[in-house]
């Protein structure tokens, strides 16, 4: 968030009548009377690697330098931050704001106050001002975003419409809609590009989008209330895991169909995924679980766990694989862990809420 100074300290000069000059002490030119304006701030230079977190419930992103472990700044965004996702060139930031009131599974939508639909949207924020752009229309109540890999669209779940939008980073304009599943919310896009996978928790199952087609492939049936999606770098195979069912399911993206569930143990919640950079690990959160799962993609088996901190959901990875970031809401911070050692180095306090989670190497 940039600094004001409180105000610049402007000298004029005024010609007295025989010639001398005497200097003005107040903020004002003694020429022409105007107001000084203030004097904005640089912010600082982005972290080399940055931790950006969505906070649903104070309503900003909190900024983390992953080399010094703190927080180096806060940006006010909307209603309800959620998922976010960042842009190719690690300039911007892509938000989903959502004024649809805040409610946990099983809570009856009757009860609750009407949906403030002017705070739907997807934020822009500039990674190197630190500052929101503006809020692009987004159809109603975003969850989560993915970007294209070239960076011109933004593709958007819409919960409570059960639809996929499709927006023009440029124009800032929606340029397509795609029927889905009810409750959409995961999104990801495949490797090559082409495709978008998105969850449908009310239907249990993935909805296949072409976009370049522009049409529904077809839905993959998966476990009950599917959070999120991760590919193999090779885009061979998805990971989809099931919150209601304790199970992960792998998907053939070939033939786009389950191949193989993954049972974990019961109880386990899983919700966030993120893959290794060299595809030998997958990482799942798991909620009201506590526990950060590692999957060994060889031969899909958990290989490990670790205990995160309270209800882990937004989850990211840095670039070289060695640290792994994790949103944990109820006790507001964020927890670091190292992935050779297995453990939690140190948990770092945010905002209220914390949700999403996005971690972006400078450029």
């Amino acid at each position: 968030m940039l600094r004001t100074v409180a105000s610049a300290i402007v000298l004029a000069l005024g010609l007295s009548a025989c010639g001398g000059t005497a200097p003005s002490s107040g903020p004002q030119s003694a020429a022409t009377g105007s107001t000084a304006k203030p004097v904005e701030q640089a912010p600082p230079p982005p972290p080399a690697l940055g931790v950006y977190v969505t906070n649903e419930t104070s309503g900003d992103l909190t900024i983390i330098d992953a080399g010094s472990q703190s927080v180096v700044g806060t940006v006010r965004l909307g209603k309800r931050p959620r998922g976010i996702a960042a842009s190719p060139d690690g300039t911007r930031l892509y938000v989903a704001l959502s004024g649809s009131p805040s409610a946990g599974p099983g809570v009856d939508e009757k009860t609750l106050p009407p949906p403030d639909r002017s705070a739907d949207g997807i934020g822009v924020v500039d990674i190197r001002q630190r500052k929101l752009l503006k809020v692009m229309t987004s159809g109603t109540d975003p969850e989560q975003v993915a970007v294209s890999q070239d960076g011109s669209r933004v593709f958007v779940a819409n919960e409570d419409a059960g639809q996929l939008t499709v927006i023009d980073t440029e124009s800032g304009k929606i340029v397509d809609t795609f029927k889905v599943g009810d409750e959409p919310e995961g999104v990801s896009v495949h490797p090559n590009g082409n495709f978008v996978y998105v969850t449908s928790e009310g239907d249990g199952a993935i909805y296949v989008v072409d976009v370049v087609g522009k049409k529904v492939v077809k839905p993959i049936k998966v476990g009950p209330r599917p959070r999120s999606i991760a590919f193999l770098p090779d885009g061979s195979r998805a990971y989809v895991p099931s919150e209601n069912g304790a199970t992960l399911s792998l998907i053939d993206t070939k033939r786009m169909a389950t191949i193989k569930t993954i049972k974990l143990a019961d109880g386990m919640r899983p919700m966030g995924t993120v893959m290794a950079p060299d595809g030998k690990h997958l990482f799942v959160s798991t909620g009201r679980s506590k526990m950060v799962l590692t999957i060994d993609t060889g031969t899909n088996t958990v290989a490990g766990s670790v205990e995160a901190g309270q209800r882990p959901w937004g989850i990211g990875i840095s670039p070289d694989g060695k640290t792994l970031f994790t949103a944990n809401g109820p006790s507001g911070d964020v927890s670091i862990i190292d992935v050779a050692g297995n453990q939690v180095v140190k948990k770092i306090p945010v905002g209220r809420g914390p949700w999403g989670l996005a971690v972006v190497a400078s450029k």
